[in-house]
């Protein structure tokens, strides 16, 4: 658990790398039957998962619920879109950014919260993607250099 009752059950970690985060906020989740209770087993995704704005409604799109195991028919398709539950004045708020400023709106994290189910959501605008083996022999260098140095000052 995590402070005042909160409990992660997703994090988002390839949109700390791929995008510059600006604002966030906190929304809610609708969900239906069996999928509340894989929230709670912690049987969610949102790796690949993207959020859009249809007829002022917000959507999330590719989010992974694993079906509940001792679940009956009734269980729903795991990658359906689901509705983000925020005030109209913020969606609209929300979208202008979008429109004017060429943001992106990216989900972070799925969180209970006091036995709700939030999601936190934040404007972003994508970074230059690069090579990760330039990164990988820019730390390897630098590991050398260290090395050496340590090397002489012992010697």
């Amino acid at each position: 658990m995590n402070k005042e009752g909160r409990k992660l059950i997703a994090n988002n970690k390839k949109a700390y790398h791929e995008y510059f985060l600006e604002e966030e906020y906190e929304a809610g989740i609708e969900l239906h039957g069996t999928e509340v209770k894989s929230m709670r087993l912690g049987q969610c995704s949102i790796k690949e998962a993207f959020v859009r704005i249809d007829n002022g409604e917000m959507f999330i799109y590719q989010m992974h619920v694993n079906p509940y195991e001792k679940g009956n028919i009734f269980n729903r398709d795991p990658l359906r879109p689901r509705k983000l539950l925020l005030h109209k004045s913020e969606i609209n708020r929300l979208l202008s950014k979008i429109k004017e400023n060429g943001y992106t709106i990216v989900p972070i994290e799925v969180y209970l919260n006091n036995g709700l189910v939030k999601v936190k959501v934040a404007l972003a605008k994508g970074k230059k993607l690069y090579d990760k083996r330039a990164d990988i022999q820019k730390k390897d260098m630098k590991r050398e250099a260290e090395r050496d140095f340590k090397i002489r000052n012992l010697g």
